[in-house]
């Protein structure tokens, strides 16, 4: 895993790639290289994971072409003996660099993995760039006066382009929870989209997609998709194994980083408890770990952090970021990183295969007359406000509703007047991926794979591992696996009635974890947000005025108010960039 970086146009210089890209070294400690030429600088920090050698020292050059790559091809191997060569390392890298040579821009196709990446051609002038399928891997980037810059982090990306702050994209980030691609916090800063090329020639630049997930059933029947679950998963999570340093599984008390750990073997696994036991998964992590005899490590997160996580998360992510469970993320990859310098998670079981309570509740519904009766006089910055109505909304504002952000009428209570524009949509991301066609949990699924999968859970396991220089493989997240579980029937998936999920992936591993695993309460690393909030009062009141002096809100939250997390995450970061 690494950090890239990179200017091309008249002004393209390696001092300004230099300054970029010093600030990714925490994503690859190991070794950094500039290279300049031909209306071109290019940047790279290494975190070497396959062939620690130097002949795997980036940027590197093949013939015209100069690439920098932040990523792990999983099929690199059989990808490599089906290129003519000549090849001097054994990386993954130097394979995609040939691979390129000899497809182009169709080199994506033939990829699996997670990857950002850019090719700068010296002889046509021409800069080639591509994020994965799922959008694991960032990608950000800026065109300031005919000149593109590039950069993994939007933190480095400012070192080479102004910058002002977009104020809609805090209209965003408290809608969804996180600022939504293409968009970044900053004006003229954006965010390559997943499994998108960028191509930046004599001045101009053209995006393209060139992967989807398909939305056609095809599998009906429990017994042939287990049966095929089981064949992928035996296939996928062992090729992402494939690492010449220490490697490990997070393991929460879910379903999806158990199964992981199934199928990764006896390896070293992670979890992150706490002292309140009631939001603690330590015990259930253990009881699968010592189930399948894996070497288990565990911290347990005190209840007096608030404070530094809240200032740690408004550093990590170069705009504000608003799911609390970044900081158990990071807290899990700090453990992780003592141990090891790779570790596999379960990210993307919950949308592949219908685990989040959203998607049967909304095929139920559950809106009554006395709900919107009651919606006219509760208030609805109130937690009786916000689920009254999450119950009544309907179509994509029902399905914001149930995000992470906040819900149309509590934002319409808080925000202060100069940022109410009644023009401005404030669904556009959901919207664009919004399809009525699509039967109810097809289409949330659909939806959240395209916006707060990268966005919001991806983003924020790739800033909070890359902080301390950890590679986290997502292997649920394969493409292929993506296109198979889209493939499904949703009653494969999804028991409205009975309020249960992940049917396919319950029958598969039934017998295979302990007894009672499976009918455990969804959990994950989550916060004690509510008690933590509590014994920080005045700490939420401070950034109540810092946000109404800064014409955000139009009145002050409190302690009560289940999204104080957001104010205070862009309070504290409106303080460091100001």
């Amino acid at each position: 895993m690494c950090g890239i970086a990179g200017l091309i146009g008249e002004e393209a210089d390696a001092a300004t790639v230099e300054r970029v890209t010093s600030r990714l070294n925490h994503r690859g400690p190991d070794d950094h290289g500039v290279w300049a030429g031909d209306g071109a600088a290019l940047g790279h920090t290494r975190l070497s994971i396959i062939d620690l050698s130097a002949s795997g020292h980036q940027p590197m050059e093949l013939g015209p072409l100069v690439l920098v790559y932040n990523g792990e091809i999983y099929n690199y191997r059989e990808l490599r003996s089906k290129l003519r060569g000549p090849f001097v390392s054994n990386s993954d890298t130097e394979v995609l660099l040939h691979l390129y040579r000899e497809f182009g821009d169709r080199c994506v196709e033939h990829l699996q993995g997670m990857f950002a990446f850019a090719v700068w051609d010296r002889s046509r002038h021409r800069l080639f760039a591509a994020r994965d399928h799922l959008g694991i891997k960032p990608f950000h980037y800026a065109v300031r006066g005919g000149t593109l810059a590039f950069a993994s982090e939007l933190g480095a990306l400012k070192a080479a382009v102004d910058t002002t702050i977009d104020r809609t994209a805090i209209v965003d980030y408290l809608t969804y929870g996180y600022v939504p691609a293409p968009k970044t916090i900053y004006a003229g800063c954006h965010k390559l989209p997943p499994a998108h090329t960028l191509v930046f020639e004599d001045g101009r630049l053209r995006l393209e997609r060139y992967w989807s997930a398909p939305l056609e059933t095809k599998i009906d029947d429990m017994t042939v998709a287990v049966e095929r679950l089981d064949e992928m998963l035996r296939e996928i999570v062992p090729s992402q194994l494939v690492s010449d340093v220490p490697i490990g599984v997070f393991l929460s008390g879910g379903m999806d980083s158990a199964t992981t750990t199934y199928y990764a073997g006896k390896v070293n696994t992670f979890t992150l408890g706490f002292d309140d036991r009631a939001k603690s998964e330590a015990d259930a992590a253990r009881s699968v770990a010592d189930h399948l005899g894996t070497t288990h490590h565990e911290i347990i997160a005190g209840s007096g952090n608030l404070r530094t996580a809240v200032d740690t998360i408004a550093r990590c992510f170069g705009e504000p970021f608003g799911d609390n469970a970044a900081w158990s993320s990071y807290l899990v990859s700090q453990l992780a990183r003592e141990h090891v310098t790779v570790a596999l998670s379960g990210e993307g079981g919950d949308e592949l295969f219908g685990g989040y309570d959203r998607y049967w509740k909304l095929q139920r519904g559950g809106s009554s007359p006395l709900d919107a009766a009651l919606g006219r006089f509760i208030r609805p910055t109130s937690r009786w406000g916000r689920s009254i109505y999450r119950r009544t909304a309907t179509g994509v504002a029902a399905a914001a509703a149930r995000g992470g952000g906040l819900v149309g009428p509590a934002l319409d209570a808080l925000l202060d007047p100069a940022l109410l524009d009644p023009d401005y949509d404030r669904l556009w991301s959901y919207r664009q991926y919004w399809r009525d066609d699509l039967p109810a949990t097809l289409r949330l699924r659909w939806l959240e794979l395209n916006t707060a999968l990268p966005d919001g859970l991806l983003t924020k396991v790739d800033r909070t591992s890359m902080a301390h220089s950890l590679e986290v493989r997502p292997p649920l997240l394969d493409h292929r696996l993506v296109e198979f579980a889209f493939s499904l029937s949703p009653r494969l998936l999804v028991d409205a009635q009975a309020g249960r999920g992940k049917l396919v992936l319950r029958e598969l591993m039934s017998a295979r974890l302990p007894p009672g695993h499976l009918d455990r309460p969804k959990q994950g690393f989550g916060l004690p947000i509510r008690r933590w909030l509590a014994q920080n009062r005045d700490y939420v009141a401070e950034a109540s005025r810092t946000l109404m002096e800064a014409k955000i809100l139009r009145r002050p939250v409190d302690h009560r108010f289940d999204r104080a997390w957001l104010m205070l995450v862009l309070a504290r970061w409106l303080e460091l960039n100001a």
